[in-house]
């Protein structure tokens, strides 16, 4: 089996070039945004407007509330697995959601200080790369406490800091230097080289975890949407696809944490496909290791459960279920069956004379010379303490009769161990019955074996009798 499947592995050039082709079209995927801003940079008018502040507030107003839903959604992963790239994640959206929301408020101010409108979106785009990128390089770290997780304090200083933020931005708005270009594109270039950070340390840190793609790819998406706000004029057509682009980051980003909260509630431990296969061999063979305990378990349970533990014979219970099963095979065509009851002869003197122990060492013998005697279909059980019955399927008395007396034979020419070297003589008397002869219920052949082998023991004990 496992040379099979060795036989069909892919060869290892196979698995590189698929490796290969995977990450180009994951870096592909992440690159489509590229070419739509080179399409709108090299054959749109850039002065082709389209200004609709109503339109814009209420993207603006649903981004702020998905923005709010996402931050929250984080919080309640980070609360749960504590991992710290899941508290700065939280604080980014939460920062971008509070900075954010005043470019929509102040759509309506476009015309009277364009800049206290346009500021707040690369503030808002710069504040949430820079925790992304300290989130990042917090990632596999250990979780954080408890305590830590559940005190307001922490979040409500960031909220602070996020309220400093906005007034910045304000009073930037309201400066000698706001009509400057360089303050647009600090912020929003500052945006865009925090995006590629993020991208670079993915890379050299090899971080490639099915959520750690999604957020790498988001993070791309950011960094080609502050691109296109830099190449882009308000309200031209670059300027609404940089918001697609980055509103297309940013519902992929919000994607990787819902698959999160549904799943393992952290980033770090969802797992590749890779390491999903590795784990499900693993979890399979440590499976398979369990279910074979498990029936080794079971099948020593069974045992004990049908077994004398003293002799190794059948117990009453095994026997009586035996027995039936004879019973409704005989009632459905099948051959007649006999039982035999035995008793050792005088066994209380073996005990009073020799000891217990020795009295044990004799049902045992006894129990192997019985199976010595009888066929290897036939089965011998103890029930009593030294009362004793064989199962004969398919033998009438004739057959009983031979079979008893070969094991009373046997026995009466045997030596016993009974302790210190001693060797003692054991005799058995034996009794038989056949279903249907002498009864067609249970009660009726045991009870029929019983009384003739009470009257063996009357007859002067060591003999069969089977009428």
């Amino acid at each position: 089996m496992n040379a099979t499947i060795a036989a069909r592995e892919p060869a290892a050039m196979i698995r590189f070039i698929t490796k290969v082709y995977a990450r180009c079209l994951l870096a592909g995927f992440a690159l489509i945004p590229a070419s739509l801003i080179a399409y709108l940079f090299f054959f749109q008018d850039p002065a082709l407007k389209f200004e609709d502040h109503l339109f814009h507030e209420i993207a603006i107003a649903a981004a702020t509330v998905e923005g709010l839903f996402v931050a929250c959604v984080t919080w309640l992963c980070y609360r749960s697995s504590g991992e710290p790239l899941l508290r700065w994640l939280t604080l980014g959206f939460l920062g971008f959601v509070l900075i954010y929301a005043l470019h929509g408020l102040f759509t309506g101010m476009a015309h009277h200080n364009m800049w206290l409108f346009l500021l707040y979106g690369p503030a808002s785009r710069l504040v949430m790369s820079a925790l992304l990128l300290v989130g990042l390089l917090s990632y596999n770290r250990p979780p954080d406490s408890v305590a830590k997780r559940t005190d307001p304090r922490g979040w409500l200083a960031w909220i602070a800091v996020f309220a400093l933020a906005d007034l910045a931005v304000a009073w930037l708005a309201y400066s000698a230097i706001a009509g400057s270009l360089a303050v647009r594109l600090s912020l929003e270039g500052g945006a865009l080289v925090l995006c590629a950070l993020n991208v670079a340390v993915l890379t050299l840190r090899r971080i490639y975890t099915p959520l750690m793609v999604i957020y790498g790819i988001s993070v791309t998406s950011f960094a080609l949407a502050s691109l296109a706000f830099i190449l882009g004029r308000p309200w031209n057509h670059m300027w609404w696809l940089a918001h697609a682009i980055f509103a297309g980051g940013f519902f992929l980003l919000s994607y990787g944490v819902v698959q999160a909260f549904h799943t393992t509630r952290s980033f770090a431990t969802i797992y590749s496909q890779t390491e999903l296969m590795a784990r499900l061999a693993e979890a399979t063979s440590r499976t398979e290791s369990a279910l074979q305990e498990l029936q080794r378990t079971n099948d020593k349970l069974r045992h004990m459960a049908t077994t004398d533990p003293l002799t190794g014979a059948a117990n009453r219970r095994e026997f009586i279920e035996r027995v039936e099963a004879e019973i409704r095979r005989a009632q459905h065509g099948g051959a007649p069956f006999s039982l035999l009851s035995l008793d050792l002869d005088h066994f209380k003197a073996i005990n009073d004379t020799y000891g217990h122990q020795a009295g044990d060492e004799v049902l045992r013998e006894f129990v192997q010379k019985c199976l010595d005697a009888i066929r290897p279909y036939d089965g011998v059980a103890r029930v009593g303490g030294e009362e004793f019955m064989v199962l004969l399927p398919q033998a009438g008395l004739d057959a009983a009769l031979a079979i008893g007396e070969r094991i009373r034979s046997v026995i009466a020419g045997s030596a016993f161990e009974a302790g210190s070297g001693r060797r003692g003589e054991v005799t058995v008397s034996v009794g038989a019955s056949q279903f249907g002869r002498d009864g067609n219920t249970m009660d009726m052949v045991l009870r029929a074996a019983d009384e003739r082998l009470y009257c063996a023991k009357r007859l002067g004990r060591n003999r069969v009798v089977v009428a």
